[in-house]
């Protein structure tokens, strides 16, 4: 698969993911965001909770996305965040912080055919 075959594959996946947690409710505050540890995903809140989530797309067929969400990973994320909760000023003030991951699965026309989201996932 080329890298803007993955890129496409990883942003399809992202919208699905927003657009489930706008659903629930939450308003995303950022996609996408830079960090010197790497790029958060999705950054998301309601009145209670700051949530961000580690989105993980894959093909059907192409092993489980969880795959990828191994503990080398698990750390990145919280590093990413705690950069993004020490520079970011203007951000929601909520009692609760989490980290979701949301798994999602395309067929080969990138239509959905699973949506997994683990409230809490680490």
């Amino acid at each position: 698969m080329s890298s803007d075959s993955r890129q496409d594959l990883g942003r399809r996946g992202e919208q699905l993911a927003a657009e489930h947690l706008e659903r629930l409710g939450y308003r995303v505050i950022e996609r996408n965001h830079r960090t010197r540890f790497g790029e958060l995903d999705l950054i998301a809140a309601d009145e209670e909770t700051l949530v961000f989530c580690e989105v993980k797309t894959r093909r059907a067929g192409s092993g489980a996305p969880w795959d990828a969400l191994d503990d080398r990973k698990r750390k990145q994320v919280r590093s990413m965040c705690a950069s993004w909760l020490c520079e970011t000023h203007e951000r929601p003030r909520t009692a609760e912080l989490r980290f979701d991951a949301i798994g999602v699965i395309l067929d080969g026309c990138g239509a959905l055919v699973e949506l997994v989201h683990l409230e809490g996932a680490f």
